[in-house]
């Protein structure tokens, strides 16, 4: 069972609270990290790659792959 569901005791829920828990879970059974927030130093390194994309900066996937000897 998830951690969101084991928190929760359903008998005491509105029916929107269920759909809202059921989507939570939803979405942590496919991404692990759901719920959880950044740390400054990734989401400053995320920022920092967007702009340089936006400059024409970096390397275009198919190059990296090339590079790492990936198809």
């Amino acid at each position: 069972m998830h951690s969101l569901a084991k928190k929760i005791k359903v008998m005491n829920m509105t029916a929107d609270e269920l759909k809202t828990l059921i989507k939570d879970v939803v979405y942590e059974v496919m991404d692990p990290d759901y719920g959880l927030e950044l740390r400054g130093e990734a989401e400053k390194s995320l920022k920092e790659s967007r702009r340089q994309k936006e400059r024409g900066e970096g390397l275009p996937l198919k190059e990296v792959k090339k590079r790492l000897g990936l198809k």
